[in-house]
């Protein structure tokens, strides 16, 4: 099995996936636009703001209001936190430096692996999502032609990290099992009677 510390780098990099996709979900700055050269629009998954130098903003009232691509967002978002929330706690009791099931390390190693795939999972559909929303906005800007002009904000940046650093953490607890078949070939080769040559001297 892996070693505990990298299982340890995997969860901190999981814990900074997860705090880094929270953060993107509550920021504004999912879509910016600007009408002339001061007047800007910031459009996030729950409020907009709008503003010259002071911006004013206001939480979206109506769901089903909203452009697809937020509503997507959102939903796909929650679902991603909600996942790598789990695999959090599924992966603290799996992980070797834990002290849950300490007689069971077979089991505890699976434990960390199912952790790990979900974190694998919450990534993918972080990054997946995110990219949708900035083709759907690149899209918009194309198929529009109008005075303001649309561009993805910094929110979107934050998303493709915390996703990129979800993905990594999963990786690292969910491989543990790389080196399992050598330690256990090598524990059974330990456990074997060893035969020596008879010899023929008296």
């Amino acid at each position: 099995m892996a070693s505990s510390g990298l299982q340890l780098l995997g969860y901190f990099l999981a814990m900074i996936g997860l705090a880094a996709t929270v953060a993107a979900t509550l920021m504004v700055e999912w879509k910016k636009q600007y009408q002339g050269k001061t007047y800007r629009i910031y459009e996030g998954l729950w409020m907009s703001c709008s503003g010259n130098e002071r911006t004013t903003c206001e939480f979206h009232q109506y769901l089903l209001k909203l452009p697809p691509e937020v509503q997507a967002t959102r939903a796909v978002m929650l679902v991603s936190i909600f996942l790598s929330s789990v695999a959090l706690m599924v992966s603290t009791v799996g992980m070797k430096c834990t002290r849950f099931m300490d007689g069971k390390a077979e089991f505890k190693s699976t434990v960390a692996m199912i952790g790990g795939i979900m974190f694998l999972i919450a990534g993918l559909l972080t990054i997946t999502m995110t990219s949708w929303y900035v083709k759907m906005i690149v899209q918009k800007s194309y198929e529009y032609h109008s005075l303001t002009s649309a561009e993805f904000g910094n929110a979107v940046f934050v998303s493709w990290a915390g996703g990129f650093f979800t993905m990594a953490g999963g990786a690292f607890l969910s491989c543990r099992r790389c080196s399992g078949s050598q330690t256990g070939s090598t524990s059974s080769n330990h456990l074997l009677p060893t035969t020596y040559p008879k010899s023929n001297y008296v």
